[in-house]
């Protein structure tokens, strides 16, 4: 017989903000989706390699998509708000104003995107400086993190943008201030693109080595003097504005947050993986790897002890499991690139017409496609005389070369993680293109790892309502909430018969990349 007294259900919201879309999720304390929303966002694109956005615009999106999702479900029940998003950096003035981060003198336009690749120059020359903070990045500093970007502003855009900046924001720091009005920054963020170390914090000799010594002067006012870990409780939670804003009530716990590929793997690497005989079972979550596969791909690796891998970016402390060190591989262009490769070919046209027709979308269409012209060989097996370089937007792990273009990525970034003292069993998927059944089969046979898929598709956003779990009080630490909240769902196994095939296709892989360095080694002594 039921207890007429039951505890009410207990709510999460997490909220992540993508490439090209904001989503929001209501979660309950086991991990499951009650409701869902997403709504785009723009990006403008005014000259090669430069990507905008807009932090109103973001905002208001994140309102909108939060309010969609807790419509109609007793307030007092939510207990916490998380928020992930891109690692775009957003630049506001002293009276947190949008600030253009362009040449047109366009103030709405003040995120500089992740995926923008302006400040080249600048992170040649951040390089070439071998500071030790480096050793951090893998050795070579993307140009998809924050100094070379906040270089390129100095050098570029001083009296419109620089003189007059309150402050630099990563986005997802901008959000839980916007929530909460507090400017403390993220471990996650700061660590993992802004040079920031836990044990020595900021280093004022690599900023007054690259000509940023205005940061210094200031006890880095700007770019951030109060560190959290990510899942603390910021401030005292949602202010009245923000709380009208989002649909939700004053004073709710607001979780520092991550970057989202980070919570990602926090929707994933932590689950609870008895009873489904995976090798990782009984054993440490550093045998584990998080891989999010949308727009880009990240690897997450965590170790007990800093490891560092050459091209692979940390070890960072604490960066996405408290007390432990993250590695984070990736790749610039995976899901974009497919994405760009399809509808640029010339029979996109016919293939959208034949998707349509089968009511499938066009992926769902392609993959039977490749089924019907296989034959009795494993699909892989099409590529046989087929090698491709697809690296089109620079390579960023572990090679971290922006000049070279392709790869058989995922294998490639385990090896060298593996090489460098990790001791990786098994690969945990989530993001878009884990939902592609071809994509997911591949990465098991090509790694020769079993592939687990999280229960709930949206597991960025499950790591997001986490973050606010944590905040709330309701669990004792981020561990105990991601076992709880993460959950097993589908096991792909590796086919190991086809072992002697991906092991040839990669020994060709890395023969394109010697010969890539040739052929440019060739041209520039032209």
């Amino acid at each position: 017989m039921h207890s007429k007294k039951q505890t009410p259900e207990k709510y999460y919201v997490g909220i992540d903000v993508g490439s090209a879309s904001v989503r929001a999720a209501l979660v309950d304390g086991f991990g499951t989706v009650i409701a869902h929303a997403e709504q785009p966002i723009q990006i403008w694109e005014p000259q090669a390699e430069h990507y905008e956005q807009s932090s109103a615009d973001i905002w208001a999106a994140c309102c909108s998509v939060t309010k969609k999702v807790v419509s109609g479900v007793d307030a007092s029940h939510i207990r916490g708000v998380g928020f992930d998003a891109t690692c775009s950096l957003v630049v506001v003035d002293k009276q947190f104003q949008p600030l253009a981060v362009n040449c047109e003198g366009q103030n709405y336009r003040n995120v500089i995107m992740w995926m923008d690749h302006r400040a080249v120059s600048q992170v040649e020359r951040i390089n070439a400086t071998q500071h030790r903070v480096l050793s951090y990045v893998g050795g070579v500093m993307s140009v998809e993190m924050q100094p070379p970007k906040l270089l390129w502003i100095k050098e570029n855009l001083q009296e419109s943008c620089w003189e007059k900046a309150g402050h630099f924001f990563d986005l997802p720091d901008f959000l839980s201030w916007k929530a909460t009005g507090v400017t403390a920054r993220s471990l996650c963020t700061v660590v993992c693109k802004w040079t920031y170390t836990s044990d020595k914090g900021w280093d004022d000799s690599f900023w007054k080595m690259i000509g940023l010594e205005d940061l210094v002067e200031d006890k880095y006012e700007k770019i951030g003097n109060r560190i959290l870990s990510p899942g603390e409780s910021v401030g005292k939670g949602l202010t009245p504005e923000a709380a009208k804003d989002l649909g939700l009530p004053e004073g709710i716990a607001v979780a520092a947050s991550l970057i989202d590929a980070h919570a990602g793997g926090l929707g994933v690497i932590g689950a609870d993986v008895k009873g489904h005989n995976l090798p990782c079972e009984n054993q440490p979550i550093t045998s584990r790897v998080a891989m999010i596969c949308g727009t880009s791909s990240c690897h997450m690796g965590v170790s007990e002890t800093p490891i560092f891998v050459p091209g692979v970016w940390g070890p960072y402390f604490s960066a996405m499991v408290p007390g432990l060190w993250l590695n984070e591989g990736g790749q610039s262009a995976t899901g974009k690139l497919i994405d760009h490769v399809v509808r640029g070919h010339v029979a996109f046209p016919e293939l959208q017409a034949k998707a349509a027709a089968s009511a499938h979308s066009i992926y769902t269409y392609l993959n039977s496609h490749l089924d019907l012209i296989k034959k009795s060989l494993p699909v892989g097996f099409l590529t046989v005389d087929l090698h491709v370089w697809p690296d089109f937007h620079g390579n960023r792990s572990p090679l971290t070369d922006l000049t070279l273009k392709g790869m058989l990525g995922t294998r490639h970034i385990l090896e060298t993680m593996q090489a460098a003292g990790h001791h990786i069993n098994t690969l945990f998927l989530c993001g878009g293109l884990s939902k592609n059944p071809l994509f997911v089969q591949m990465h098991a046979d090509i790694t020769g790892k079993p592939v687990v898929l999280s229960k709930e598709v949206e597991a960025v956003l499950v790591g997001a309502a986490i973050l606010g779990a944590c905040a709330s009080g309701d669990f004792a630490s981020i561990q105990e909430a991601m076992a709880k909240m993460g959950k097993v769902g589908r096991v792909v196994q590796p086919n190991h018969e086809h072992k002697r095939f991906y092991d040839k296709k990669y020994e060709v892989f890395l023969k394109l990349v010697e010969h890539q360095r040739e052929y440019r080694s060739i041209m520039d002594s032209f």
